[in-house]
C-alpha cells in the first residue's frame, strides 16, 4: 500500500510518496521559484532558427523559452493520428513577432530556458484532453489490451456524444471510473479550454494564460489512486483545501485525505527527511555492503556499482551477481526519488556468466516499470555498461536544494596546498622582479600559511634571499584554499 505524505512551511510545500514504508518520489513547491510545467503562456515569437528548427519564445520568464518545429501543432497533417510525423520547415510555420499560445513541457534547467509545445493538453482526474489532437489513447500502465479497447471505445462513444473536437487519453485512475464521470470529465475540460481560448484573447503578451494545480491538489489528481491508503497533511489550512478538491473532483476518496496534527514533523517521523539527506549523497550504500556512486553531469549521470564490504559466501561470481541485483533496484528507487533524467550509465559489476547479464537486465526493467516517467534501457552498450533514458521534466532534487560550492564553483575539487605555495613562489618572483618593494605580503588561507612557515620553511628562506627583500606572511579567515595576494610594500 502507498501513503502520501504532505508538508507545508510558509514559503515551501514538499509532498512524498510512501511505498512500503519507505519514500518512492519526492516533490518541491517554492513560493520563490514554483516549477511551470504545464502552464499555458500567451508568448511571442523573437528569433526564428531555420539551422535547428527550432524558435525562442518570449513567455515573460527571464530566459526565452524553446520551441521545436516538431512541438508546432500546424506542423502536423490532418491525416497524422498517433504520434509525430517529420515536422514541416520552421520559417512557414512561426515568424518573428507572431503572438503563440504555447504550453510548458519542461522546466528551465540550469542555463537552459524551458521547452514549449503548442500541442495543448489539459489534465483531469480520469482523461488527458488535447485540443488540437486527434484518436484515443490509453495510459501504458492499463496493460490489458481488451481492457484498453474497451476505453478506447467508450471515450470515442461520449466524445461524439458530446459533439467536441480534439483527442484524449485515458489515464490510469480511470479504470474503476463509471461512464458518468468520464463524461463529467469531458464537460469540464471543454468549459477550461474555452477559458483558456477566451483568456488568450485578452491576455497581454507574455503573460500566464492559466496556471497549473497547486502541488496539493496535484497529488491528489495524479497519485491517489485505489492503492493508496491515506493522504496526511501537517496543514489543517492545506489539508481543507485538498478535501475541497477531493469533493469536487473525487468525493470516494475524502475519507482518505487526513489532517496530522501529532507534535513531530510529519516527514521526520516517517523517515523522509533522511531520505533526502541521503538522497544528496554521491554515494548509496547497499544492505549487503556493496556501495553505488551516483554522479550528476551536465551531459549526463553516472551510477557505479561496488561490491564495497560484501564478500559473498560461495564464489566471486555469486557474489558479484547478488551486489548487482540488488543495485538495479536500488538505482531505480535511486532515479525517482533524485529525479534524475537525461542519459544514465550504470557501470555495473563485470560478470561473465551470459544468463546472470540476461536476469540483471530484467530485473531492472521490472524495477524501473513502477516509474511514472518514461524510461527507456538502450540495447548493446558496449564494454558491459547499461544506457538508459528517463524522461526529464523538472529539476533534480539536487539542483533544487543545493547550488555549486562557492570555493570549487562546482567543479568538486580544489588545487592542493602544495600547488597554491608553488603559485605563491612564482607570483612573489614576478612582481618583485617587475617593481621596486620595500617587502612583500602574503595573504593566503591558514592551511597555506601554515604549510609555508613548515614544510615550505626552507623554500620561503631561498624565495626570500632570491628577491633580496624580506615577506611576511599573513592569514585570512575570509580566503579560500585558492585565493592568495601578494601584496607590495
Amino acid at each position: 500500500m502507498r501513503e502520501i505524505l504532505v508538508n507545508v512551511t510558509p514559503r515551501e510545500t514538499r509532498a512524498a510518496l510512501i511505498e512500503n514504508g519507505s519514500a518512492q518520489e519526492l516533490y518541491i513547491e517554492r513560493t520563490s521559484r514554483r516549477g511551470i510545467v504545464g502552464n499555458l503562456y500567451k508568448g511571442r515569437v523573437s528569433r526564428v532558427l531555420p539551422g535547428m528548427q527550432a524558435a525562442f519564445i518570449d513567455i515573460g520568464l527571464e530566459r526565452t523559452a524553446f520551441l521545436h518545429a516538431g512541438d508546432i501543432a500546424s506542423a502536423v497533417p490532418p491525416e497524422a493520428e498517433g504520434g509525430q510525423p517529420p515536422s514541416a520547415d520552421i520559417t512557414g510555420l512561426v515568424q518573428p513577432g507572431q503572438d503563440i499560445l504555447v504550453q510548458v513541457l519542461k522546466d528551465p534547467l540550469g542555463t537552459k530556458g524551458a521547452r514549449l509545445t503548442t500541442f495543448v493538453s489539459l489534465p483531469s482526474r480520469f482523461l488527458v484532453y488535447m485540443p488540437l489532437g486527434r484518436g484515443v489513447g490509453v495510459s501504458a500502465r492499463i496493460e490489458e489490451e481488451e481492457t484498453r479497447e474497451r476505453y478506447r471505445a467508450l471515450v470515442r462513444e461520449l466524445a461524439a456524444s458530446s459533439g467536441g473536437e480534439g483527442g484524449y487519453i485515458v489515464r490510469t485512475a480511470a479504470q474503476r471510473a463509471p461512464p458518468e464521470a468520464l463524461r463529467a470529465d469531458m464537460l469540464y475540460l471543454a468549459r477550461l479550454w474555452e477559458h483558456v481560448r477566451q483568456e488568450c484573447l485578452r491576455s497581454a503578451t507574455g503573460t500566464l494564460v492559466h496556471a497549473d494545480l497547486p502541488l496539493g491538489a496535484r497529488m491528489l489528481r495524479d497519485e491517489l489512486g485505489p492503492d493508496v491508503r491515506r493522504v496526511l497533511i501537517d496543514s489543517a489550512d492545506e489539508c481543507e483545501r485538498m478535501r475541497q478538491f477531493a469533493a469536487a473532483f473525487m468525493p470516494e476518496a475524502i475519507e482518505r485525505v487526513e489532517h496530522y496534527a501529532g507534535a513531530r514533523p510529519l516527514f521526520e517521523l516517517h523517515g523522509v527527511e533522511e531520505e533526502i539527506a541521503r538522497a544528496l549523497d554521491r554515494q548509496v550504500q547497499l544492505k549487503s555492503g556493496g556501495t553505488i556512486v551516483i554522479d550528476q553531469t551536465e551531459s549526463m549521470t553516472t551510477a557505479d556499482v561496488n561490491t564495497g564490504g560484501f564478500v559473498g559466501t560461495r564464489n566471486a561470481e555469486d557474489t558479484v551477481f547478488r551486489t548487482n541485483l540488488e543495485a538495479a533496484v536500488a538505482i531505480a528507487r535511486q532515479l525517482r526519488l533524485r529525479n534524475l533524467g537525461g542519459i544514465i550509465i550504470i557501470d555495473f559489476i563485470d560478470m561473465q556468466d551470459a544468463a546472470h547479464r540476461e536476469q540483471l537486465l530484467v530485473t531492472l526493467q521490472e524495477a524501473l516499470s513502477a516509474d511514472r516517467a518514461q524510461t527507456q534501457i538502450a540495447p548493446g552498450a558496449p564494454l558491459g555498461l547499461v544506457a538508459l533514458t528517463r524522461k526529464r521534466t523538472r529539476e533534480s532534487l539536487e539542483h533544487l536544494l543545493c547550488e555549486p560550492c562557492p570555493t570549487c564553483q562546482g567543479r568538486g575539487f580544489v588545487r592542493s596546498v602544495e600547488t597554491i605555495c608553488h603559485e605563491i613562489y612564482r607570483e612573489a618572483l614576478r612582481q618583485s622582479a617587475q617593481f621596486p618593494v620595500r617587502e612583500l605580503l602574503i595573504l593566503a588561507h591558514a592551511e597555506v600559511i601554515e604549510r609555508l612557515l613548515d614544510e615550505e620553511a626552507a623554500v620561503l628562506a631561498d624565495l626570500e634571499q632570491q628577491v633580496g627583500k624580506p615577506i611576511r606572511l599573513q592569514a585570512e579567515a575570509l580566503h579560500s584554499i585558492e585565493q592568495f595576494d601578494v601584496v607590495l610594500a
